[in-house]
């Protein structure tokens, strides 16, 4: 295929449109062809679905995304939802197919003509053997972006093993530094190396797209847990490959700056950090210790962090006396960060998180009313919002073949015969 026909391509694909937003949605009139499940890819789908692209989501039938079934808690109504499956899911349609099957695959191919994007988190070589790699599909859609999600990467000696969140922040170093200084590793309470991959995986799909429009060609993009993790290392990473200094825990402390750590009230925990001498001084004054910011041994940061076995016992013994709300009125208006620590009631009652709206209701089809977390991100001239509930597993599947396919009615009652759709 010539540069110019690769071009006209594209730019057919850009100027498509679909019945996703009111105009105002940067991703209006993409197109995406999601094959991932659990976290990393929904949640990069996810935040592109919020910005208006139409994502198509493919689940196996009668199982559907893994997460579908982790539960507890279940939200109860004419089906049984999974929490953590609502919680990434949400303004996307749902196809359940046999990807297994030939027809399965023919769909496949069928929808990825008609997409701008495929994302897939199978184990390398798997697509392949189904004909629905990226040299397979990229014959079906040149100008289509394939994005793969990985453990390890598409090669080299780990490219097969199974890759989860936890054993990336194992290996990638994570686990190492976090949890107590005399205590075991411990993993983040949040899958934070799938996260982090997602949105490495939200940007670089948004590269790709830009750059299609320029040059007018697909090409596929490869992003694994492991890079993503020893990536997000950053200056950990650097004072080892450039001081030789190795990293180690430090549960909520930190290992250059002092204080910068999570200290015990009277009825939980406030997290205080001092970037810089004028923060300190300015925190000992809200404490009533100013005379601990002009003895020398305290006096800066260098010194403060060889004596903080001295420092830390005696602002954890005035931290201790006030509750979290006293401190908080105390602390307010002073030019150093600081902030109790909430579970998750105490977070979504924070008057911040309510300004932000960062809390969101929706009518769910099958189980009513459901809460969600909005989006993070605001734009001036753009939405990035709620369209549509998470969907229930292959309630889309008609809809997709037939309004984006064009298939026949006869064409979907075989499929479903075949049980190759449900």
């Amino acid at each position: 295929m010539s540069k110019l026909v690769r071009r006209i391509c594209a730019r057919q694909f850009f100027n498509r449109k679909y019945t996703t937003g009111n105009g105002q949605s940067p991703l209006q009139g993409i197109r995406i062809l999601d094959l991932t499940r659990v976290l990393a890819g929904p949640f990069a789908t996810m935040i592109m679905a919020d910005l208006g692209a139409e994502v198509i989501k493919i689940e196996k039938p009668g199982v559907g995304d893994d997460t579908r079934s982790w539960g507890p808690p279940f939200i109860e109504g004419k089906t049984r939802e999974s929490a953590y499956f609502l919680s990434v899911n949400r303004n996307k349609k749902s196809l359940s197919i046999d990807i297994k099957s030939k027809q399965g695959q023919k769909v496949i191919h069928d929808l990825a003509a008609k997409s701008d994007v495929m994302i897939e988190n199978f184990v390398p070589g798997k697509l392949d053997s189904m004909g629905l790699g990226y040299k397979d599909i990229k014959e079906t859609n040149p100008a289509l972006i394939y994005c793969s999600i990985t453990g390890f990467g598409s090669d080299g000696p780990y490219s097969t093993r199974g890759g989860y969140d936890v054993i990336a922040a194992s290996m990638g170093g994570l686990m190492n530094i976090t949890g107590a200084p005399d205590g075991p590793p411990a993993k983040v309470g949040v899958a934070m190396t799938d996260l982090m991959t997602a949105l490495y995986a939200h940007g670089a799909i948004l590269a790709a797209l830009l750059q299609r429009e320029q040059c007018g060609e697909g090409q596929k993009i490869e992003c694994n847990l492991l890079s993503t993790q020893v990536s997000a290392m950053t200056h950990l990473a650097s004072n080892w490959l450039n001081a030789g200094v190795d990293s180690s825990r430090w549960g909520t402390a930190h290992a250059s700056i002092v204080p910068y750590q999570t200290f015990s009230t009277q009825d939980g925990y406030m997290t205080v950090g001092c970037g810089n001498n004028k923060q300190f001084a300015e925190f000992c004054k809200h404490i009533n210790q100013t005379g601990l910011s002009s003895r020398e041994e305290y006096k800066n940061n260098e010194n403060r962090v060889k004596h903080r076995n001295n420092l830390i016992p005696k602002l954890s013994e005035v931290m201790s006396t006030k509750t979290n709300a006293e401190w908080c009125a105390v602390f307010e208006g002073v030019s150093f960060p600081y902030g109790p620590v909430n579970n998750m009631s105490q977070v979504f009652e924070d008057p911040q998180v309510i300004h932000n709206g960062l809390k969101k209701s929706i009518e769910h089809s099958t189980i009513g009313t459901i809460e969600t977390v909005g989006p993070a991100v605001k734009y001036t001239k753009a939405e990035n919002i709620i369209r549509s509930p998470p969907p229930t597993l292959g309630q889309h599947s008609e809809q997709v073949l037939k309004e984006i396919l064009g298939y026949s009615k006869q064409d979907i009652e075989q499929l479903r015969d075949n049980k190759v759709i449900a």
